[in-house]
Formats: structure tokens, sequence, C-alpha cells
């Protein structure tokens, strides 16, 4: 579904079925950035930990939807775990490539939907990031009055983008420590360390909270389900 302005998400939501509120995890994090360092870790985090929980929860699952990155593994492993979850892939349309013929052209780095994801929300914008406010928007709106988290898992600039996007709406995120890159960047900060200052004004908010790097996966599932129960 397109989505040209505010106004339009709520009616394209329930035009696509899923108007009911849920419990809602707006997963962000590293694309095309994602090194085969992390790749196993994230893949095992997904199938032992976020997908179980969804399914438990009978959540939403929003993320950027493309065939790239943690995106990609996502879907692949609510196919491969045969999860029923919805799983919603919010989008830029100038940064995607359509399969339908009577759209325009797309730019040279267009990335692909993901086949596994249920849900396509389109929305303006030409560049990586654009998505940003609409992905922390259509989370809001599948949520409702249900509680609602971000999970950050690895990442670079639009993923940070994203966090604070989540942070300026005062949902909870959850950081899971060891996926790389931005996630261990903010983790770090939590724990004091050095940081950026724009990681030190996320942190100060007091909504970032990360995983124990030795935590397995029903820990973490755990934690996330604490945080979705208070509030």
């Amino acid at each position: 579904m397109r989505v040209e302005r505010d106004d339009d998400l709520v009616p394209a939501l329930h035009a696509l079925g899923l108007g009911d509120a849920r419990p809602t995890v707006a997963l962000v994090g590293g694309a095309g950035g994602l090194g085969d360092a992390h790749r196993d870790g994230v893949r095992a985090f997904l199938e032992e930990a976020l997908i179980p929980l969804a399914d438990e929860l009978d959540a939403y699952v929003v993320d950027g939807g493309t065939h790239a990155g943690v995106m990609r593994l996502m879907g692949e492993a609510r196919t491969v775990t045969a999860a029923t979850f919805p799983l919603v892939g919010v989008a830029a349309g100038g940064t995607v490539a359509l399969p339908q013929p009577n759209e325009q052209r797309p730019r040279a780095d267009a990335a692909a939907l993901d086949p596994d994801h249920t849900h396509f929300v389109l929305v303006p914008g030409e560049r990586w990031g654009d998505e940003s406010p609409w992905l922390a928007a259509v989370v809001g709106a599948l949520a409702g009055s249900q509680p609602s988290v971000t999970v950050l898992v690895n990442g670079g600039e639009v993923a940070l983008t994203d966090v604070a996007h989540s942070v300026r709406a005062g949902r909870p995120v959850f950081v899971v420590t060891g996926s790389g890159r931005t996630a261990d960047l903010l983790a770090a900060a939590l724990r004091g360390s050095p940081a950026d200052p724009r990681l030190q004004r996320l942190t100060a908010s007091g909504l970032i909270r990360a995983s124990d790097p030795q935590a397995r996966g029903p820990a973490v599932a755990q934690s996330i389900s604490r945080i979705l129960a208070a509030e």
C-alpha cells in the first residue's frame, strides 16, 4: 500500500487488514553494512528470541522491508520457523525496485523488497532514511493502546536516526549488544564509555536499554517482554 500523507496512514493499514491494535516491535539495524562476523549471531537472536516472542504475543513486527541485512534475515527466519505474526516492511518508494511494469525505472541502487514479508507500506522519499519517521509512525499506529518497543541490531546512520525517532515518540529501545556497529556503540555509551554527542543524548533519555552480552536467546526475549509489559 502506498501512503502519501499522514492522514492516509491509518486507513491504509486498515485496508491491509492491520487494523487491530497489538503489541508491536520495530526492528531497526544493519542493511548493507551487516558483515559476516555478526550475521550468524543476528540470525540466532531472531530465531531464538525475537520470533518466538512475537509469535507468543501475536505481535506486529515492523522493519525496513528490503531484501538486505537484518530485514532479509528476519524474513528468512520467520519463514524457516513457520511463524505467523505479521511482518510489515516500511520503505521509501524512491529507494525500492517494484515488480509492476507501470512503475518508473528504479534508481541504480534501488533495493528489492523482501519476499518473506507479509505486508508493505511505501512512503514518500527518495533517500535512505526518508522512511524513518514513517516507520516510527506505523509502529505507533499499529500498537494503538498496546505496548511497543524498538529493537536495535547492528546498524549504521539510518538505524541511529530510527532510534532517535523512537526516543522522540517516547518508545523504549532495546539494544542487542554484540551485534556490531551502532548497537555496540550505543551499548558502550550506556556503560559510560566516551561517546558521540548524539549517542549521549539518546542514552540520557532513559529509554535505551541493552542486553547482557552473555545472555542467550530466551533470556533476551524475557528482557524485551519485560519492557513491553512495563509500557
